[in-house]
Order: structure tokens, then C-alpha cells, then sequence
């Protein structure tokens, strides 16, 4: 089994296969081209091409320096969509993301100035560094794919992917996000410290003069449009999904809703977002149906962060994704 949290990529398509080859050939290229500027984590980029094929949105951790705003920027290079950054602090304002009304001084009247969100690829680098009334200023767009302002709705780009790091939650200066933010997200993925080996290349790389602020001098080319995007979405919505896979979902679901360390399981919205993230991956597998599989390898990504500790599991120091795979191993299998 496959799994994301691990740092793996998903299993290589079967040879031969369906129209789709070319398509998934595109998708799967971004992972070659990102590697050339960012060295492993190669968890956040499957991730991220999940959320991409899911329409979905991705929330990275890790600790300052693990390359989690670069990856995004080199993702952006490696697809041609408009892509934009927000770097979130204690003073940003909610119209600083989505954007306000200002005076038209040529025609005298108010008008709409659209802020950075109106974009493909919103890199929301920091979100914990700014307070919750910020935060929830993407409310609205990453559920609905648009913004309301002045009583009129206007729709975003597609299409659309909030890409947004964060500092682990003991750092000084963060702000934990609300659950209804958290629940926003379709995965979250860990940056952990690179193993030796990678660091060593890290270092030889730059020593070999890669500028991290320079990804095109990385050579890092374009290799998907938003066409090629959109129409991967259409073929993620056909793959199958059988009842008892689904019941599979359910019934994880449920487990981590029976679970005596947690206050908030999973809810039917988190059950549908890893039903979602599995046939995406499932895809990238060059499959047509989903299996079992595909959902343990999308499990801790797609849950993990909608689940809350009670206070005396988190005084006892219960990590939450051991509480998760420990409800993902009560469920059996279906055959």
C-alpha cells in the first residue's frame, strides 16, 4: 500500500491503458519538474496534485525553512495558470485577501477592486500568523468558488486552489485556525526535516549556485495548462466508487466518532473529502474504480486535521494521527 503521509508517490499507471495516458502523463510531470528545486517531500506534492484534480485545497506544516513556500511557487511554475501570494500578519485585513470597494476618482463612484484571491493559485503562506477574523475571510472562497461583496457575488477563476502554510501551533506569534477554517481544507500534509541524505543534496545544490528565489533558473518549465486541469477534474468525477468502498469511508468515519480520545470526529463533510481525494488518486493510479487502498493511502492527510483531542488525552500527550490510524485499523476491509 501506497501511502501519503509516507513520502511516496502513487504506484506508476499500467501500461497500455485509456485516453487519459496523455492527460495523466501531463499531471504526473509537474512531480519531475518541482524536483528541480525542491528535494524530496515528495507527501505535499502528491498532495497538492490531489487537491488539483479535486478541486480542493491544501494546508501545509511544517517548521520555517522546509521549503513548503518554495514548493508552491515551483508548482506554479510548473503549471501555466495565474497564480498570486499573500503573506498572512497579525495586521492583514479581510479585504486585503478578497479585496473592497475604493472611490472610482474618474467616474466618481465606488467600485470593486479585486485582491489577490482572484487568482488560480493563492499561496496563503503564513495563515496562522494572522488573526481569525482574517482567516475567515477564505471562508466563502474555498467552499464556493466566489466572493461576496456589497451584496454582489462574483465568482473566482477556475481553476482555483488555496495552497497555505503554516507554522506548527507552538510557535510564537501563531493563532491556531478555527475548525470551520481547518474543515476547509481537503488535506493536510507534514513537511517533516529531510532525511540526511536529501539535506546533503540540499546543500549541494546551493553550493552549485541554485538561487531559491530564481525557480526558473532552476529550469523549471511549464508542463500543465488549466485545461489540462480542468478536463483531469472530468475524468477524477468518472472513476467508481462501489458501495462497499463507500461504506468503507463511512464506517472510518464513524470509527473516530466512537473514539474515547476525541471530542470532534469526522464529519460528513470529511468523509466526503476523502472520498473525493481517493478517486483522485486512484486516477493518478491509472485506475477507473477506487480501491481500499486508495482510501488508507489518503486517510491521515484527508481527516487528520478535522479531528479534536479531549483535554485529558491531549494533558496525557495522545498524538492525534496515532488516534486515527488506530480507528483506520478497527474498521475491516472490505474484500
Amino acid at each position: 500500500m501506497t501511502d501519503l503521509t509516507k513520502d511516496a508517490p502513487p504506484p506508476p499507471p499500467p501500461a497500455g491503458g485509456s485516453g487519459d495516458d496523455a492527460l495523466r502523463e501531463r499531471l504526473l510531470a509537474v512531480r519531475q519538474e518541482v524536483a528541480k528545486a525542491v528535494v524530496g517531500q515528495d507527501a505535499a506534492v502528491s498532495g497538492l496534485l490531489v487537491a488539483l484534480l479535486c478541486g480542493g485545497h491544501v494546508l501545509m506544516e511544517g517548521v520555517p525553512g522546509t521549503a513548503k513556500t518554495l514548493l508552491v511557487r515551483t508548482l506554479a511554475q510548473s503549471l501555466s495558470v495565474q497564480t498570486r501570494r499573500v503573506q498572512f500578519t497579525p495586521d492583514l485585513m479581510p479585504g486585503d485577501i478578497t479585496g473592497s470597494l475604493v472611490i472610482d476618482s474618474t467616474a466618481g463612484e465606488l467600485s470593486f477592486r479585486e485582491g489577490p484571491i482572484f487568482t488560480n493559485l493563492l499561496l496563503a503562506d503564513e495563515i496562522n500568523r494572522t488573526p481569525p477574523k482574517t482567516q475567515s475571510a477564505l471562508l466563502e472562497a474555498m467552499e464556493e468558488g466566489q466572493v461576496s461583496a456589497d451584496g454582489v457575488t462574483r465568482p473566482l477563476p477556475r481553476p482555483f486552489l488555496v495552497a497555505a502554510t503554516q507554522n506548527p501551533v507552538e510557535f510564537e506569534g501563531t493563532y491556531p485556525l478555527p475548525e470551520a477554517q481547518l474543515d476547509r481544507f481537503l488535506l493536510k500534509v507534514v513537511l517533516p526535516i529531510p532525511p540526511r541524505d536529501d539535506e546533503v543534496t540540499i546543500l549541494s545544490r546551493h553550493a552549485a549556485g541554485f538561487d531559491p528565489r530564481d525557480v526558473a533558473g532552476a529550469g523549471v518549465r511549464a508542463v500543465a495548462s488549466g485545461e489540462d486541469i480542468a478536463a483531469a477534474q472530468a475524468a477524477v468525477r468518472t472513476v467508481q466508487v462501489s458501495p462497499e468502498v463507500a461504506a468503507y469511508i463511512v464506517d472510518i468515519a464513524r470509527a473516530t466518532r466512537q473514539s474515547p480520545s476525541l471530542s470532534l470526529g469526522v464529519s460528513p463533510r470529511g468523509a466526503t473529502a476523502l472520498l473525493r481525494a481517493a478517486r483522485a488518486w486512484a486516477w493518478l493510479s491509472g485506475r477507473d474504480f477506487v480501491t481500499p487502498d486508495d482510501v488508507k493511502a489518503l486517510a491521515q492527510a484527508a481527516l487528520v486535521h478535522r479531528l479534536g483531542l479531549r483535554p485529558e488525552a491531549e494533558l496525557e500527550g495522545v498524538d492525534v494521527a496515532q488516534v486515527l490510524a488506530s480507528a483506520i485499523a478497527s474498521v475491516p476491509v472490505p474484500r
